[in-house]
């Protein structure tokens, strides 16, 4: 089976993002497919498109990566855009993939992965173009999504952006949803619920793992003693890192000196929490700077006793992130203030605390419990690496998807058949 994959922020575990569509394309050709992944190249570290060139040509590891001249590989990159810039980017990367994608050699399935929706598109003019099913991932409904975090608020643009989400679900052979959540806002909007299926993040269990030595980087962020939790991921709006500096304040006015929050990666609201930080006057906070390849982000794991999932609070409660996925993995207790399902995978499975997400104190208390018991922060810290062996390991789940885009190859087959 030859796989077209969309991804615009596609990478390897040498970049600076998350490699779900890396892992699960490489699944996929070590079970015989062929993957084409198409993504984005202005200074995409990996893959750059040469001047002057409409697309270029590179194999990583079996997987025949196109990067083409449009858009940002990186998605910290949109975060410092405003709304309009960023969906002017969207479209111009779904346009050049559908005309760069033309040009390739036919596929059997097309498989785009969002964000951004536009992206949908694309896989849906590819799909029509070759005659074959195109198969859309959903990692954020939008534009409910943005909406919620305060990230779009014009109207015009809500509807044009449901009226996009309609025509693709409606024109795609299946769904993949990458949470409880999102299947259900999908099946709100009319898809039959036998078309779509949820294979949520995966975790890294080669490389996330209990026994990573991560003592360098402890010594390298000046952690000492103390007992250190770490966020790991994108700093933008939707993220709502303000809570984690106001549990910082609240423990440096509880006199609570043996605990450190690490703040680890980029993206626009960085700056405002560094200063948020300086204002307050806070010592237990550290900013890590971003580097690219996942091992250091491994090793910055291994090297603090927690690892925290937040989120602005929001009425949107179907996230999927990768950071808690890996936290699992690494063996660490997970915190967390995102409602639904995923705080009652962490409850359900003592791996960690749900958090209030409108008190920060809820994290201060959690915070403070762990670091005064660590035999509770050793037992969760082992149900956490089990339940990411027993639900959430990726090759698992690249077979789940392997299946779906198999089933809809055959589906199709079987239409022209008859």
């Amino acid at each position: 089976m030859h796989i077209f994959y969309l991804h615009q922020y596609f990478a390897t575990r040498k970049g600076m993002t998350g490699t779900r569509s890396y892992e699960f394309a490489r699944h996929l050709v070590r079970k015989g497919h062929r993957v084409t992944m198409i993504t984005s190249g202005p200074a995409n570290r990996e893959f750059p498109v040469p001047e002057g060139k409409e697309y270029a040509e590179f194999d990583a590891e079996g997987i025949h990566v196109v990067p083409i001249a449009a858009a940002y590989n990186d998605p910290n990159v949109g975060t410092g855009l405003n709304g309009w810039q960023r969906m002017l980017k969207f479209y111009q990367f779904a346009w050049l993939a559908g005309r760069v994608g033309k040009k390739l050699p036919r596929p059997d399935v097309v498989f785009a992965t969002h964000t951004p929706l536009t992206i949908g598109l694309a896989g849906l003019a590819l799909g029509r173009h070759f005659g074959v099913p195109f198969v859309f991932e959903v990692r954020d409904l939008w534009p409910e999504a943005l909406v919620n975090v305060g990230a779009l608020n014009n109207p015009l643009a809500v509807w044009w952006l449901k009226r996009m989400a309609a025509k693709i679900y409606d024109g795609a052979a299946h769904v993949v949803a990458l949470s409880p959540g999102m299947k259900e806002g999908i099946i709100r909007r009319g898809v039959p619920a036998e078309k779509v299926t949820v294979i949520p993040n995966g975790s890294d269990l080669d490389l996330f793992r209990p026994d990573v030595d991560g003592s360098a980087e402890r010594q390298r962020l000046g952690l000492g003693e103390k007992f250190a939790a770490v966020y790991f991921g994108a700093m933008g709006l939707a993220n709502g890192l303000e809570y984690i500096i106001e549990t910082a304040r609240i423990l440096a006015e509880r006199g609570n000196s043996r605990i450190v929050l690490v703040l680890h990666g980029g993206g626009a609201r960085r700056p405002d929490l560094e200063k948020m930080a300086r204002q307050y006057k806070l010592s237990n906070v550290v900013f890590s700077e971003p580097a690219p390849g996942k091992e250091h982000v491994a090793r910055l794991v291994a090297g603090c006793q927690a690892c925290m999932t937040i989120y602005r609070a929001t009425k949107e409660h179907s996230w999927s992130p990768n950071k808690m996925f890996d936290a699992l993995a690494a063996g660490k207790p997970v915190l967390i203030n995102v409602p639904g399902w995923l705080s009652e995978t962490i409850e359900n499975n003592n791996c960690g605390r749900s958090l209030d997400p409108h008190h920060p104190d809820a994290l201060a208390d959690a915070l403070q419990e762990l670091a005064a018991d660590p035999q509770l922060c050793r037992r969760m810290a082992e149900n956490a690496r089990a339940l990411a062996e027993r639900d959430f390991a990726r090759e698992k789940l690249a077979d789940r998807l392997e299946s779906v885009l198999v089933q809809a190859c055959r589906t199709i087959a079987e239409k022209e058949e008859n």
